[in-house]
C-alpha cells in the first residue's frame, strides 16, 4: 500500500471520529418560523403581556416537539446499499437502498450519499419494524474508477417540516464505475490469431461451421459440398453452405503512467468504445495494462470485465484483491 493511500486512511478515520452524530438544518419555512417566534419573545419582554408569553411558549413547545420526533424517526433506522455489478460514468444507473427498523416505525425517510461522487437520493414514505424496505436513487457518477462509498446521510423533515434532521451512518462499500460510453473510434489491427469455438461469428457463407442452407451446385464448385440425399430426391445437385468464421484476436494496451487525470480518462474511454464494437462485431478483445494481461475473449461477460479493468487503471495501488480484474 502507498504513503499517499495510508494518509488518506488515516484521514478518513480522524473525520469520522470529529463528525457530529446528528446535523439540523433549518428549511425556508422554519426560518420565517424562528423569526417569528424571535418577534413574539422580544414583544412579551417588552410588553410584558401575558397572552404573547403564552404564544411564546406554544412555538417553542413545537420547536421541541419537532426535534423529538424526528430523532425518533431516523434513531433506530439501518441501511444497507444494493450495488450493481458496474456503472457508466456520466449516466444515471439505480442505486437501491435496504431500509429495516429494529424498533418502532419511521416516515418520510431520505437517503442519500455523504460523498460527493455520487450524485442522487432516495425517499422512504414509511418502514416499520420487522420488515425490510427496498427503495431506488436514480445516482450518477461523475468520473470513471473505484468509488469508496463510506457513509449513507438518513435525513427528515418529519414531523412540521420546520427543520431537516440528518443523521449519518458508517457503511463502507465500493461502487466500480465504468469508462463514459459515447466515444467513436477506428478498429486497429489484429492479432492474426484464429478463435477455436463456437461463439458469435460473422455470418459469412463456404467456411466449416453452422449450417446456413443448402443450393444448386453451379459448375466448377467443388463436388465434396453436395448433399447426396437430398440431391436424389430432388434431382438436381445441392450443395451445402457452411458458416464461414471470420473471427480475429485484439488485445489492445494502455499505460496508466503515459497519461494522467482527464487524459488518462480519455483513453479509457477510446479503449472502452473499441472493446465494445470490436465484440459487437464477433470478435475477441484483450487487455494489457502495466503487466497485467487480460486474454481476448468475447461474451458479454467478457466485456463486464473488461470495463472492470479499465476502471481500474490508474488506480491499481488501491485496489484490494479480490476486487482486481
Amino acid at each position: 500500500m502507498s504513503v499517499v493511500t495510508t494518509l488518506r486512511e488515516r484521514w478518513r478515520s480522524r473525520s469520522r471520529r470529529w463528525r457530529a452524530p446528528r446535523t439540523l438544518k433549518a428549511t425556508r419555512v422554519g426560518r420565517t418560523y424562528l423569526v417569528l417566534t424571535v418577534g413574539i419573545g422580544l414583544g412579551a419582554l417588552n410588553t410584558g403581556n401575558n397572552l404573547l408569553y403564552l404564544v411564546l411558549g406554544f412555538l417553542l413547545s413545537i420547536i421541541v416537539l419537532s426535534g423529538v420526533l424526528s430523532e425518533w424517526a431516523i434513531r433506530d433506522v439501518r441501511v444497507r446499499r444494493l450495488l450493481p455489478e458496474g456503472v457508466y460514468a456520466g449516466e444515471r444507473f439505480p442505486l437501491r437502498y435496504e431500509v429495516t427498523r429494529t424498533d418502532g416505525r419511521a416516515f418520510a425517510l431520505k437517503l442519500g450519499e455523504g460523498t460527493g461522487a455520487i450524485d442522487g437520493w432516495a425517499w422512504v414514505p414509511y418502514v416499520t419494524e420487522g420488515q425490510p424496505l427496498v427503495v431506488r436513487a436514480d445516482a450518477t457518477a461523475s468520473r470513471r474508477g473505484p468509488v469508496r462509498l463510506s457513509t449513507i446521510e438518513v435525513s427528515t423533515y418529519f414531523p412540521f417540516g420546520l427543520f431537516e434532521k440528518t443523521r449519518t451512518l458508517e457503511v463502507d462499500d465500493l461502487l466500480i464505475v465504468w469508462p463514459r460510453r459515447g466515444f467513436t473510434c477506428d478498429p486497429p489491427a489484429a492479432d492474426g490469431g484464429r478463435h477455436v469455438g463456437d461463439l458469435g461469428t460473422s455470418r459469412q457463407r463456404d467456411g466449416g461451421g453452422d449450417l446456413l442452407g443448402l443450393r444448386e451446385l453451379d459448375p466448377g464448385e467443388d463436388a465434396r459440398r453436395i448433399h447426396w440425399a437430398k440431391s436424389a430426391s430432388t434431382g438436381r445437385l445441392l450443395k451445402v453452405e457452411r458458416e464461414r468464421e471470420d473471427r480475429q484476436q485484439y488485445t489492445l494496451s494502455i499505460d496508466p503512467t503515459a497519461t494522467l487525470g482527464d487524459e488518462l480518462d480519455r483513453e479509457c474511454e477510446e479503449t472502452a468504445a473499441l472493446t465494445h464494437r470490436l465484440l459487437a462485431d464477433g470478435h475477441e478483445v484483450g487487455l494489457r495494462s502495466r503487466g497485467r494481461a487480460i486474454r481476448p475473449s468475447a461474451g458479454p461477460g467478457h466485456e463486464r470485465r473488461l470495463l472492470t479493468a479499465l476502471a481500474w487503471v490508474g488506480y491499481d495501488d488501491d485496489a484490494p484483491e479480490r476486487a482486481r480484474p
